[in-house]
């Protein structure tokens, strides 16, 4: 039966050209068996971590459930149940339309960039472990198969001392040889004790020769075991971050990362081509839209997008893809508990440019307790088997660490 488009541009009918849900895309389906499934709920609980993680769980008429997670900000469980309403009904195999559905519902509240594509990729994910759950597949099987069995894990890792040069070579000696690691990274925007302004981004000649210093002392102590980045987080003007850059040429770093302000990519492409450091950045870029002027003009060597905050796995997929035609290896900025971690390493294990997943909860004891399934052992995560991500959350442990005022999910 033909359809009616004469609604199509009424501001005042229901659905417009803009909305993509099933019934307006002609998505029809007969009931019956797992396949198709309905969401039913999605709810959120967000822990007190070493950052605030929301775990977001979407739930169906199957009894299946899939877990997954927002990177942290202010407003992100708010923006989800804002969301809830356009994914009630909806089958969750769909994942590009629903993608793309919430994507056009949330444009007025600024899905773009920012905290509303967050919330989107904490119920992208979940989806993913949803579908792998209905499906049997483990969730790389949805992004293509995989190129590795293990993706390598680096550690971002805090001295007692983060301005004094030997105290991050001790760290880095001890999370080499007492943790196994073989991927490091450290903080670089610390005092110097040198500082007249920072908030002209300048840095002096003694502040550049100590930030200098840091990175010797350590790639020194640890650089035949392990690679070593050091992060400026958008620290520095482009004329010091180029002189840093210049003066550690020769200490044959991993990466410098973000040495200056994510607005302007023409700032960050001149540095980038300035020096024979390799550079990093795109955690504060959202969506494929968003990093494809980094990949276009080669603005970085290294691409670094973060995967629960700028957009999810499939969009993070897209992200390697474009980077690829460039040859530009994916280093993924991740802050997160285990869930997005993993979502991380699912999609590291499925595109051929990745280089490594970070890991930033190292000094959090019961970082590992959140889940019954191991993640990281020896430096490496080895990718599950099992259907969606592989991971069971353990909820007595998610309960005990729950932020004030938050309550566990409604199971």
């Amino acid at each position: 039966m033909a359809r009616d488009y004469s609604t199509l541009h009424d501001p005042n009918a229901e659905y417009t050209m803009r909305d993509l849900s099933a019934e307006t895309m002609g998505v029809t389906r007969e009931r019956g068996g797992p396949r198709d499934a309905v969401i039913t709920d999605v709810q959120t609980a967000m822990v007190d971590g070493n950052f605030p993680w929301t775990l977001v769980r979407v739930y169906t008429d199957a009894g299946i459930v899939g877990t997954g997670e927002a990177y942290w900000g202010a407003g992100v469980p708010e923006l989800i149940a804002r969301m809830k309403p356009f994914l009630i009904g909806e089958n969750p195999l769909d994942i590009d339309r629903l993608f793309e559905h919430l994507i056009q519902k949330m444009s007025g509240e600024g899905s773009v960039a920012g905290v509303t594509v967050t919330a989107i990729a904490g119920i992208e994910i979940a989806l993913h472990d949803l579908a792998g759950k209905i499906l049997d597949v483990p969730a790389y099987q949805l992004l293509g198969g995989k190129y590795r069995d293990e993706v390598r894990v680096y550690c971002d890792c805090h001295a007692g001392d983060e301005s004094e040069p030997e105290s991050c070579a001790r760290e880095a000696e001890r999370v080499v040889n007492e943790l196994g690691y073989d991927a490091l990274k450290f903080d670089l925007d610390v005092p110097s004790g040198h500082e007249k302004d920072r908030a002209n981004r300048h840095l002096r000649k003694s502040e550049i020769e100590h930030k200098a210093d840091i990175i010797r002392t350590v790639t020194e102590r640890v650089g035949e075991q392990a690679d070593v980045a050091f992060d400026c987080h958008w620290s520095f003007s482009p004329g010091s971050a180029k002189q840093l850059a210049r003066a550690v040429e020769d200490c044959g770093i991993w990466w410098l990362e973000d040495p200056v302000p994510p607005e302007n990519i023409d700032v960050q492409r001149e540095v980038t081509h300035s020096t024979t450091t390799p550079i990093t950045a795109g955690e504060n870029v959202y969506r494929k839209h968003g990093q494809r002027r980094l990949i276009d003009e080669q603005a970085v060597d290294i691409l670094a997008p973060d995967l629960p905050k700028v957009g999810g796995m499939r969009e993070t997929r897209k992200i390697a893809d474009l980077a690829d035609t460039y040859y530009i290896p994916v280093a993924m900025h991740n802050v997160s508990s285990p869930i997005a971690t993993m979502a991380s390493a699912h999609v590291g294990a499925a595109i051929p440019n990745a280089l490594a997943v970070e890991y930033h909860s190292y000094e959090l004891p019961w970082w590992s307790d959140m889940v019954e399934e191991p993640v990281i052992e020896d430096g490496y995560i080895e990718i599950p088997e099992q259907p969606g991500l592989g991971l069971t959350l353990d909820l007595d442990v998610v309960s005990d660490h729950l932020v004030a005022g938050e309550t566990l999910f409604d199971e």
